[in-house]
C-alpha cells in the first residue's frame, strides 16, 4: 500500500507539478481544483495527508483545514499548506486551525517528499505509521 495524497489547489499547473512529484516518488495522489472539491472528496479519497493552498475560490486553505479538523472522518490527517505567500500571520493562522505545516511554492520535489515522509512517518515500506 502506498501513501495515499490529496493535493488542493486550483492552479492546474501546481496540480500537475505535485501529481507528477507525488508519482514519481511512488504515491498515489488525488486532486481538487479547489477547497470545496477537496472537502467533498477527503473522505472518499481518505488520504494520509492533505496538501493545500490558501488562495482559492470556494473555499479556502483556511476553511479546508477548519472543515477537516471539524469532520468526524481522519480529522487528524496531516494537513501541510503549500503557498506563494510566506507572512507569519498566515502561518500562525493556518496552525491555529490545524495546519501541520507550511511549504512555499515553488517547491523542490525532493523536499516536499522528505516532509511527507516525515509528517507521516511513511518509510517507503508500504506502510504509513500514525
Amino acid at each position: 500500500m502506498s501513501l495515499r495524497v490529496l493535493a488542493i489547489d486550483d492552479s492546474l499547473t501546481i496540480r500537475t507539478l505535485l501529481r507528477q512529484a507525488m508519482e514519481n516518488a511512488g504515491f498515489d495522489c488525488a486532486t481538487a481544483n479547489d477547497g470545496a472539491d477537496g472537502v467533498s472528496m477527503f473522505a472518499e479519497v481518505d488520504p494520509d495527508v492533505v496538501i493545500t493552498d490558501i488562495n482559492m475560490p470556494r473555499l479556502d486553505g483556511f476553511g479546508v483545514i477548519e472543515a477537516i479538523r471539524s469532520g468526524t472522518h481522519n480529522s487528524r490527517v496531516p494537513i501541510l499548506v503549500l503557498s506563494t505567500e510566506s507572512g507569519d500571520a498566515l502561518k500562525a493562522r493556518a496552525r491555529a486551525a490545524g495546519a501541520t505545516g507550511w511549504l512555499v511554492k515553488p517547491f523542490e520535489d525532493l523536499q516536499l517528499i522528505a516532509v511527507l515522509r516525515r509528517v507521516t512517518g511513511y518509510s517507503g515500506s508500504g506502510k504509513a505509521h500514525p
